[in-house]
């Protein structure tokens, strides 16, 4: 089978979903499958963008077994809400455009976000017969509105529309939790085509590893406690809240928070912290993504925390590499999140109100004080995300919806 991925992300750039893509892809090549890859042009969470990437407007290359094309998209301001919608119909065009001067594949895989890119894929699909499979991450234009990013209501009935329409085009969808399924379906998906994949996680690659490590070792985390967080700081992640509760346990000498990543709301929350004058926060830019494991073995904890105003059922990804870790979550999630049931099925850790700084710094401190208790929890969520959240499980489950949406090719 030949199966066409397109995304606005991918090595060498940082981050989840670009990784998570990556061993997909991967994964299908091992089983046999033909894979090409389409996306843009690296930049984002890159300190130094590789040479080869600097010209030209598009290319062809091979990795892995791969081959993967690439266009020039338009970069605008990531931290200016109009310039950020912008681009997410300039990947849409440029991917949409790539996708229909490709040669037609028996199935095409999309991700989502941004939401023009599924939706003019389905309809070049259409026009060359092939089928489209949407993978959904994030519920756009439902997202932006809880954010407050998205307020115009011409625009949202126009997102809704679209969303509705290329739920109706794809040959199916997938979803990472049963939260968005019902979303889903709720906005035009046929139940029996929307199909829940949990994002996986590489138990291989992030597993319980030594606290004292390289990276432990490179930022002098010897003899303190050890709070992580690392991913996107955007308009999602409310940042607000960790500043929050590290000011609450600045008299916690040995408790030090590291920061590792980049977004939009980094530097308001940098400029808090200096406002608050607190000196148990340590701010790290984005890491190379084989020092990411790293990370997670120096900490005692991690975190992961959602805004409160995002009712959206999301289940960051991180959770389940900190579960794979073998390290306790703590986690400041909205009620509506699915994530708060993996953690309670899988007793990996503590979840508070989203937004509620002291019960966020409570529950730090109870882990802080309580040793055999963080230890339970990291053995709990690694032997569940073995059970659940394996790549080889969830990649195999994706192979499947791929293979009948193409014909079993």
């Amino acid at each position: 089978m030949h199966v066409l991925i397109v995304t606005i992300t991918y090595p060498p750039e940082i981050g989840g979903a670009a990784h998570l893509i990556f061993e997909l892809a991967r994964s299908l090549r091992d089983r046999g499958h033909q894979v090409t890859v389409l996306t843009a042009y690296p930049s984002y969470n890159l300190q130094v963008i590789p040479e080869r990437y600097r010209h030209g407007l598009w290319m062809r290359e091979e990795s892995d077994g791969l081959i993967i094309r690439r266009i020039r998209v338009p970069t605008l301001p990531r931290n200016n809400k109009i310039a950020r919608g912008l681009q997410h119909f300039a990947f849409g065009l440029w991917l949409g455009a790539l996708t229909a001067f490709t040669p037609r594949a028996d199935v095409a895989l999309v991700f989502s976000p941004p939401l023009p890119l599924p939706w003019l894929v389905a309809l070049v699909g259409k026009v060359k017969r092939m089928p489209v499979v949407a993978n959904i991450q994030d519920l756009f234009p439902r997202q932006a509105v809880e954010l407050g990013m998205l307020t115009n209501p011409a625009l949202i009935r126009l997102f809704e529309a679209m969303e509705r329409h290329m739920h109706r085009q794809t040959t199916a969808v997938t979803v990472h939790s049963p939260g968005n399924r019902e979303h889903v379906i709720e906005r035009g998906g046929r139940p029996e085509c929307v199909h829940v994949v949990y994002n996986w996680v590489d138990t291989e690659r992030i597993r319980p590893g030594e606290r004292d490590n390289c990276f432990a070792r490179q930022h002098g985390l010897d003899g303190k406690f050890v709070v992580s967080y690392a991913g996107t700081m955007g308009w999602a992640q409310d940042m607000q809240t960790i500043v929050g509760a590290a000011a609450q346990l600045q008299d916690q000498q040995d408790m030090l928070f590291v920061l590792v990543g980049d977004g939009v709301e980094k530097e308001r929350a940098q400029q808090r912290g200096l406002e608050l004058g607190l000196r148990n926060l340590m701010w790290l830019p984005m890491q190379p993504w084989e020092t990411y494991p790293q990370v997670l073995a120096a900490s005692d904890v991690s975190l992961i925390n959602l805004h409160p105003e995002l009712q959206t059922p999301v289940v960051p990804s991180k959770l389940l590499s900190i579960m794979a870790a073998g390290r306790p979550v703590v986690a400041s999630l909205p009620g509506h999140s699915d994530a708060r049931q993996i953690i309670a099925e899988s007793g990996c850790g503590i979840y508070v109100d989203a937004g509620d700084d002291a019960a966020l710094a409570a529950a730090l401190l109870q882990l802080r004080r309580d040793c055999a208790l963080r230890h339970e929890m990291g053995q709990q969520g690694r032997a569940y995300v073995e059970a659940h959240f394996s790549r080889e499980a969830c990649t195999s489950r994706m192979e499947q919806i791929l293979e009948g949406a193409g014909g079993g090719k």
